[in-house]
């Protein structure tokens, strides 16, 4: 987990960066060498402006799916990914969070609160036909759709820990892939397909991050010891963008090469900037920043130039999630 920002911010932010922040984390400890074993119809844009950029950002084709408390809760939006057009998707004034796409852009899976406790759900992706996948008394979140689209995987504390699960797109044929005790955070799935990258925590607010191989075999620890977390692969899989703070600093986004080498600081703002999301081109990274007292979304090139504000919400905005 991340360590607390060091400033005062609205309770509304706070929620939001609770939504974010999927699990608490225990002390615990981990190695890495072991083995682990209601249908609706989309809701009117809400009156908020977003910020127009003055040129054309690229990004490739594409949507932003984002989280909002500009709504009634924490909803899920999308928008364009110049920050236009944003659409309201969810509407139960609860707490939907962490959208992630389905690999052919048709589906997002997400976490809802809906139900009494954190559940893994999926819609299509102009928000109709939202299902429950999870349907299960503890508490589930952070779906990440495989490439192929066939599995999502997942956090689950139905075993009385945070772990990682795979389970089809269906909901069907859950497996756990992480070992009890271990704590674990934001699965990511490698674009090849082959490994999964993850956050654990040895000791609290201390994520390292992990990557495995989506049968949970093989863990190996990319970062160590800096309150890491947020991994998000580049599209070519040869880089992971992630949330870093060390020595107690506040959280900024840094990139570095997919074997854990090469760590490159993006972003140096006085503020916190959580949950880097390539863009299917792999030419920018969307992220929240919370540099106006709030989160919005910012986008900026690859190599950390060029910000560029999307939203102008003014309100606790985040999680971005690009299209395929």
């Amino acid at each position: 987990m991340k360590k607390q920002p060091k400033l005062v911010v609205t309770l509304t932010l706070t929620v939001l960066i609770i939504a974010l922040s999927a699990c608490s984390a225990p002390t615990i400890s981990i190695s890495p060498s072991p083995t682990f074993i209601p249908t609706h119809t989309p809701i009117a844009t809400p009156s908020f402006t977003p910020a127009p950029p003055p040129t054309p950002i690229g990004g490739g084709s594409g949507k932003i799916a984002v989280i909002s408390s500009a709504g009634n809760g924490i909803e899920i939006y999308v928008m364009n990914a110049d920050g236009s057009n944003p659409i309201q998707l969810t509407n139960d004034s609860t707490w939907d969070c962490c959208p992630s796409w389905s690999p052919d852009g048709t589906k997002i899976a997400f976490s809802s609160l809906r139900d009494g406790n954190r559940e893994i759900y999926v819609m299509n992706a102009d928000g109709s036909g939202q299902t429950n996948l999870t349907k299960n008394s503890n508490r589930d979140y952070d779906p990440s759709w495989s490439p192929d689209g066939t599995k999502i995987a997942l956090i689950s504390e139905r075993d009385g820990n945070a772990e990682i699960y795979v389970m089809n797109a269906d909901g069907s044929g859950l497996t756990r892939l992480t070992e009890e005790g271990k704590n674990c955070d934001q699965p990511a799935w490698s674009p090849d397909g082959t490994e999964i990258a993850f956050v654990a925590y040895p000791v609290p607010h201390a994520g390292e991050i992990y990557i495995m191989n989506t049968d949970g075999r093989n863990p190996i620890r990319l970062s160590s010891g800096a309150a890491d977390s947020f991994p998000a692969w580049s599209p070519d899989g040869t880089k992971i963008a992630f949330v870093s703070s060390p020595g107690g600093n506040l959280e900024d986004i840094y990139v570095m090469d997919a074997d854990g080498s090469n760590p490159i600081r993006l972003t140096n703002n006085s503020v916190p900037d959580f949950t880097p999301a390539w863009s299917p081109d792999g030419k920018k990274i969307a992220f929240e920043s919370h540099r106006e007292g709030y989160a919005e979304i910012y986008v900026m090139n690859a190599d950390g130039s060029g910000e560029t504000k999307l939203t102008n919400y003014k309100t606790a905005t985040g999680g971005p999630a690009w299209s395929p």
